[in-house]
């Protein structure tokens, strides 16, 4: 088995090149990405009869000139406002939800969100009463505003 293995590199390289395609799947990250690259440039290493230091060496370098050469543009424009994008309590920003306990310009009430209690304040100096669909419009830290969703 090892002596068709030694004398087909080509099909471990395919194999680690599959591999390697298998988990950027599921990580989404395009560094496995640059090594099936890499391992793609040792298949065609490995079928011009080259040594295994050769062909390793070939996959080093195809992976290194993967991740610093092509992976920052394909990250650049296939995730675009990676940055942009909010998280926690700032993700409820422009949300709707619904005033579980009146909300008045004197007072403070609750609304639920996603299952989720928020205390909130109003917006406006209108009361909103229980039942309203209300849309958050800003946050200041665990009490959001909110105002009357029309």
């Amino acid at each position: 088995m090892l002596e068709y293995l030694s004398s087909n590199l080509w099909l471990v390289w395919t194999l680690a090149c599959v591999f390697a395609l298998i988990l950027e799947v599921t990580s989404g990250t395009f560094y496995l990405m640059c090594f099936a690259l890499g391992a793609a440039c040792s298949i065609i290493a490995s079928l011009l009869f080259t040594p295994l230091w050769i062909q390793v060496l070939v996959f080093a370098i195809g992976s290194a000139l993967c991740v610093f050469g092509v992976r920052p543009f394909a990250m650049k424009y296939l995730h675009p406002h990676h940055d942009d994008r909010p998280s926690n309590a700032d993700a409820l920003i422009g949300r709707t939800g619904i005033v579980i306990e009146p909300i008045g310009p004197d007072h403070s009430g609750y609304v639920k969100v996603d299952g989720d209690e928020w205390k909130a304040i109003a917006d406006t100096a209108l009361t909103l009463d229980k039942g309203t669909h209300v849309k958050i419009v800003s946050r200041d830290s665990i009490i959001v505003k909110v105002v009357e969703e029309l």
